[in-house]
């Protein structure tokens, strides 16, 4: 029985977000201490198993509650379902013949859910590179991000951007390009201009966070994107901005200006402040990390934070500091194994 079995990885935004679904510029980096897994294997049906976020049991109401506010009413199943359903069409519009061939894929996530790691995109991820694989599908590595980001924002109405996509399909640390003048359509999607930068650039980072202030990612991106859409003069320069601090931020990188690549990220962090109302317990967060000296900025939506802390004696100090506000601090593995 043929068996596959593919990951995909949690993220961290160092620069940018979230602008990269305002025809911004983003700066983003691998984290693999998580991850999704999908399995995939040739079956008499075609079957989607339940992992344990789909579940019906709980151990009282106020579990069943709390489950629903973190997850939805369907878990994360509608995530595989979704990513099928896409594959297929994508098949289907580019004249690509599926062999008939049944099958059972089952999902599971070591991604901390809604603190902002992209776990959502790293189960389509994972999926969609079952599919691929099972289906003998070679779809080309810059339409990827595009697809799975289609089947949250077309299928699932999922407010999202393409940053969490890319990084988690070229991995490593990447420099992504979304302004009007450099999306291009490939095969009927939008594509970005995608530059993987040398992970040796790399100050040493850390990453913290507290999954019991977790809050799902539309409920701030759908505010923020009507604002953009109604023309906010606020959000619009704010966007520009935030394309300015990862452009600038390239460069600082490839200078290796680590001092000014973390101001850059404190900067991030007071713009996104400055345009939206942040949850206080994820401005105690940033505020905690940078009294231990050290800089920090939302990973993503918020419920997790990454900022550069080269010293050892500096990370044992956000360490204790942070465990006492109940956040989880480690040196996030950014290479593959050898």
């Amino acid at each position: 029985m043929e068996l596959i079995r593919r990951y995909a990885y949690a993220r961290a935004g160092l620069l940018g977000n979230p602008s990269d679904g305002y025809h911004g510029k983003t700066i983003s980096v691998i984290i693999r201490d998580f991850r999704a897994e999908a399995v995939l294997y040739e079956w008499d049906r075609l079957e989607l198993v339940l992992s344990q976020e789909d579940r019906s049991k709980f151990r009282s109401i106020r579990e069943l509650a709390r489950d629903v506010r973190l997850h939805g009413y369907y878990g994360g199943v509608r995530l595989v379902k979704a990513a099928v359903k896409k594959f297929v069409e994508y098949c289907d519009a580019q004249g690509i013949a599926l062999h008939d061939r049944n099958f059972s894929i089952r999902y599971q996530s070591t991604i901390p859910r809604q603190v902002g790691l992209a776990g959502s995109s790293a189960i389509i991820t994972a999926v969609l590179r079952c599919l691929m694989d099972f289906y003998g599908v070679a779809i080309p590595r810059r339409v990827q991000p595009s697809l799975i980001l289609s089947v949250e924002t077309d299928e699932l109405g999922i407010a999202a951007g393409l940053q969490d996509r890319v990084i988690q399909v070229y991995e490593g640390l990447v420099y992504m390009d979304f302004a009007k003048d450099k999306m291009e359509q490939i095969q009927g999607y939008a594509c970005g201009v995608y530059e993987p930068l040398d992970l040796n650039l790399l100050p040493p980072l850390y990453l913290a966070y507290d999954p019991r202030i977790a809050e799902p990612t539309e409920v701030i991106h759908n505010d923020l994107r009507g604002r953009y859409r109604r023309g906010e003069p606020a959000v619009l320069q704010a966007m520009q901005e935030f394309a300015g601090l990862a452009e600038r931020g390239r460069a600082a990188l490839l200078t290796r200006d680590w001092g000014e690549f973390s101001r850059l990220m404190d900067a991030n962090f007071e713009l996104r402040r400055s345009i939206l109302r942040l949850a206080p317990d994820h401005i105690r967060m940033v505020e905690t990390a940078r009294q231990c000296g050290v800089s920090a900025k939302f990973a993503g939506s918020g419920g997790a934070i990454v900022g550069i802390c080269p010293d050892d004696d500096a990370f044992e100090r956000l360490k204790r500091a942070m465990q006492e506000i109940g956040c989880v601090v480690i040196r996030p593995t950014v290479r593959a194994e050898e």
